[in-house]
């Protein structure tokens, strides 16, 4: 994933001095704080639309937002649609796909199973669960797993681009080797935006934008290849993805041919506007910078930690990792180190028992480290 305006200090002080969250905020792989440009975008648009300026304007909004999903992803225009959430993205995939078994981690982050299990209790596809590697449940999606679990009624694997759990970073190229002919499906939520990836090798990718694009809830997108548009139905297709939707005659229209077929209503001018104007400050400082950025304090971080002999449970290697850390810690002390790290005024995310998930952008400051650490057993 490339910017079309590479970034430069300039562009990088500017887009860095737009955010405004707390210093000690390590939660970006939950929720990302969006920037000032969005909220005054959503303000004006609120603005307007309380002066009664006609839907048609506001909903210009969309367009910007699809223009620039498109640009970042390299994916074609008329391949992109909004997506009000992962979620939503991914059940549109769910129920649109041919009949056949999915090939999916019970690892995966519930968005990217519900979507899978709802279509196949509807009868329209089959769950294939890859097998657990012994010893360890929780262990990533590789190219190896996918392809002994692949077989002639497969019709599509469903991974994330970056583990929630671990941020460990998925080998794309060799997922999309694994999977072959058949729809590689990419939760990109946990990457897209901090994650310099080639996004083409997804079929179909879905990705929320209120976590590391900083646009805010209600915000996303779905970006599919030709072989998806060729083989996904509209199933859960509305008004909004038909020709001709203002002919109010009765009567069932024909599907749009591109990946607006899959839109079921209009939706909010203001979520557009906020994910628009989330992607064109990416674009301005460059998702490159951006993702470097985030891995080099990533790895600040992860140095700090085993410094201070705190068990890391993230990959050390640089190129295997996003901005998601894991600290372990003992067996039931997770929700106590919780609270002492709240304290501190450093945000995090508490998972299980026995480990707590730091997660850094590119505003977070050496300072965050610090007061992390010394919760964490390190010195400030």
């Amino acid at each position: 994933m490339t910017s079309t305006r590479p970034g430069t200090s300039g562009a990088l002080d500017t887009y860095l001095s737009s955010f405004a969250e707390p210093v000690g905020y390590l939660n970006f792989g939950s929720y990302g704080p969006p920037s000032r440009d969005v909220v005054e975008t959503i303000g004006r648009l609120a603005a307007a639309a309380s002066a009664g300026v006609p839907s048609a304007g506001l909903h210009a909004e969309d367009e910007r937002a699809l223009a620039a999903v498109s640009r970042l992803t390299g994916v074609d225009r008329t391949g992109v649609a909004l997506a009000g959430s992962t979620s939503l993205g991914l059940m549109q995939v769910a129920f649109g796909l041919p009949r056949g078994e999915v090939v999916v981690s019970q690892a995966e982050f519930p968005s990217n199973l519900y979507a899978w299990w709802r279509s196949e209790e509807a009868g329209l596809t089959t769950v294939r669960h890859l097998p657990p590697v012994p010893g360890q449940p929780l262990a990533p999606v590789t190219p190896e797993r996918v392809a002994d679990a692949v077989g002639p009624y497969t019709v599509a694997v469903a991974v994330s681009a970056v583990d929630f759990r671990t941020g460990t970073v998925a080998d794309l190229a060799g997922l999309r080797e694994a999977a072959g002919d058949r729809l590689l499906v990419v939760d990109g939520i946990q990457g897209f935006g901090v994650l310099d990836a080639d996004w083409s090798l997804a079929d179909a990718l879905v990705v929320g934008g209120q976590k590391w694009l900083r646009a805010g809830w209600g915000t996303g997108f779905v970006a599919l290849s030709p072989r998806a548009l060729d083989r996904l139905r509209p199933v859960l297709g509305g008004w909004t993805g038909v020709e001709g939707p203002s002919r109010y005659d009765g009567v069932p229209h024909a599907a749009l041919s591109g990946a607006q077929r899959f839109s079921v209503t209009n939706g909010s001018p203001f979520a557009s506007g906020a994910l628009a104007t989330a992607l064109e400050q990416l674009e301005q400082v460059g998702v490159d910078v951006v993702a470097s950025r985030v891995a080099d304090t990533a790895g600040d971080l992860v140095a700090r930690l085993e410094a201070a002999g705190v068990p890391v449970l993230s990959p050390v290697d640089r190129e295997r990792r996003a901005g998601i850390v894991v600290a372990g810690v003992p067996a039931g002390d997770a929700a106590a180190v919780g609270a002492r790290l709240d304290a501190a005024g450093v945000t995090a995310t508490v998972h299980g028992d026995d480990r707590v998930r730091l997660s850094v952008h590119a505003t977070t400051t050496p300072a965050a480290l610090d007061a992390a650490l010394t919760v964490l057993g390190g010195r400030a």
